[in-house]
């Protein structure tokens, strides 16, 4: 199937009269950060809102970013300075799959009563995160227009199901490759809505400096938990895994089987914490017992990182390892090695940068020596250039909304 994708047909500008003047009427977007990777990707976007005349941002922070056991974004002097006109709580504690689906009601409630305060004219919504679904659901029951980031794309966990269920609420789509804009079409999507931007976190690496690791190294000096590490170029690790919600029972073991790889390799590791999905718990648990009982010395965790030190970092590490998209995505626009472990990220589009492997502790520590071997590999674009956010304003600008979809096949 070609897809066809075309620019929206702009809308003529609203004009006001104030004592016989005339002044345009900003379009408001909305968006909502609910991670600190979410941050990463829209960085780039909110700055090109910002910056367009036709344009008014409204953004409205939710789940982990405020929260402190998942490094509260408010806390850092960027996240005092962003301009955010809502903050709301949605999470309830237990990061089980119960607990995961009243948050996603809580959410609903509360998010509906944001957009009935704020009235915005479009809601971007992020990936395919369990609270993104009820985003979506809020604003279009509300028939407020939904414009989708990063649909289209197959992977496994519930994020599967949510990803596709927002594209079916979306009234604008902005998938970051070439195949997840075909798959949109093909789920019924009208191809005039649909736009191959890329993925917007490029844009944000493509602006640093990604041989510095000073700010890296002051960053651990400043926060996070256990030894701090020697982080030369090519010598350190970098581990990322998350609880996979459709092998909720199996998180803790499989998470074992990854310290058991760290342990086979003894390399120096920065650990970022796993996101707050039904599971974390699990996760969480056995890396307190891995840090009571074996006190690794060659191990650094944070609750996350900010896009300036993550870039970096992720650049000049021997190799990546864990579940999360930032193995498919960033590292593949880095070049950076990865080893992808288990389910979660099946059928996701990948580069020649990473291996797959199952949760076998010799199998991963086999695979990333591999990587380690081969070294960087060369840029692959398969997800941008960096160079979505000024695509992704022009279409929020002109867009002609149509709130009411039908099926385009």
């Amino acid at each position: 199937m070609k897809l066809l994708v075309r620019q929206l047909r702009s809308t003529s500008p609203k004009i006001r009269s104030f004592n016989g003047s005339t002044c345009l009427t900003k379009r408001k977007v909305c968006i909502v950060l609910t991670t600190r990777g979410n941050y990463a990707k829209m960085k780039s976007v909110i700055r090109e809102i910002q910056d367009d005349p036709r344009l008014e941002l409204q953004l409205v922070l939710g789940g982990m970013v405020v929260l402190e056991k998942y490094g509260r974004i408010l806390n850092t002097p960027e996240g005092k300075s962003l301009p955010v006109v809502r903050t709301i709580n949605f999470v309830i504690e237990g990061e089980s799959l119960s607990t995961m689906s009243k948050s996603t009601g809580l959410a609903m409630i509360e998010f509906s009563t944001a957009f009935d305060d704020l009235k915005p004219d479009v809601v971007v919504v992020i990936a395919d995160r369990f609270e993104c679904l009820p985003i979506a659901m809020a604003a279009a029951y509300m028939n407020i227009p939904v414009a989708h980031v990063e649909g289209g794309e197959v992977s496994g966990s519930i994020d599967e199901s949510i990803r596709h269920a927002i594209t079916k609420l979306a009234h604008l789509h902005f998938p970051a490759s070439q195949e997840a804009a075909l798959r949109i079409e093909r789920m019924g999507e009208d191809p005039a809505t649909i736009f191959p931007v890329g993925g917007t976190s490029m844009d944000a690496i493509r602006e640093l400096n990604l041989d510095n690791l000073e700010p890296v190294r002051q960053y651990q000096r400043d926060y996070g938990m256990g030894p701090l590490i020697d982080l030369i170029p090519g010598q350190y690790l970098v581990l990322i895994q998350h609880p996979v919600t459709t092998e909720y029972e199996q998180n803790l073991v499989h998470i074992n089987e990854t310290i058991g790889a760290l342990e086979l390799l003894s390399m120096p590791t920065v650990w970022i914490l796993p996101n707050m999905d039904a599971g974390s718990d699990g996760i969480n648990k056995a890396i307190r017992q891995f840090r009571e009982t074996r006190h690794p010395n060659n191990i650094h965790f944070f609750k996350s990182l900010p896009i300036e030190c993550y870039a970096p970092l992720l650049k000049n590490a021997a190799c990546l390892l864990g579940n999360s998209s930032s193995g498919i995505r960033e590292s593949a626009f880095l070049g950076t090695p990865s080893v992808n472990i288990g389910s979660r990220q099946h059928g996701r589009e990948r580069g020649k940068n990473v291996i797959d492997v199952d949760y076998n502790r010799q199998k991963i520590a086999n695979a990333v020596t591999k990587q380690i071997q081969h070294g960087p590999y060369d840029p692959d674009y398969i997800y941008g250039d960096g160079q979505a956010a000024k695509k992704i304003v022009q279409v929020l600008a002109t867009a002609n909304f149509k709130v009411q979809k039908a099926i385009a096949y």
